[in-house]
């Protein structure tokens, strides 16, 4: 099953579009192989690495992605079981400038993202399935359980394309 329109916000789609298929749990699956082997792929020495001056660097990328996994875990828990009340949106940049990423170790960045998501898989396989369509308000916007689902899957393919695309 997949998020229809009414699921989320218009500034989703643009993440929504990247995720095929319609099995979130085995999406979920086969993508953290796939962010494992690219992240991998990165030698220590070029953690620090941004493509352009004002970009981030590899190591902050890794640590934006664990911080909206993270934000978006807490945000499809509080749907699941029932929040009532807006969930507070966030400043990313500010996020990655507090984040002290490059000042990490780039495969302690991969490992704790890889148990970052196997976490979230945990949670989302503990979903039953009549809370998929669970709507709860996130920044002012109506947003379902299973679209926030595929939100982080395709927000976490938007920066590895970038990471593909720009950085190796």
């Amino acid at each position: 099953m997949r998020p229809t329109k009414g699921d989320y916000s218009e500034y989703y789609q643009q993440y929504i579009d990247l995720v095929e298929g319609d099995d979130i749990i085995k999406i979920l699956l086969e993508n953290n192989l796939l962010v494992q082997d690219i992240l991998n792929s990165f030698p220590q020495s070029k953690g620090n690495y941004r493509y352009a001056e004002g970009k981030w660097t590899v190591k902050e990328v890794i640590g934006h992605m664990m911080d909206v996994d993270r934000i978006y875990c807490y945000r499809t828990l509080s749907i699941a079981r029932g929040e009532k009340g807006t969930l507070p949106g966030f400043d990313q940049d500010q996020y990655v400038l507090n984040g002290n990423f490059n000042n990490r170790d780039l495969y302690d960045l991969t490992y704790e993202y890889r148990l970052i998501r196997e976490s979230a898989i945990l949670l989302f396989r503990s979903f039953d399935s009549s809370v998929l369509q669970n709507k709860g308000n996130v920044n002012g916007s109506n947003i379902t359980v299973l679209a926030l689902m595929f939100i982080i899957v395709g927000h976490e393919r938007h920066h590895l394309n970038i990471l593909k695309e720009r950085y190796l």
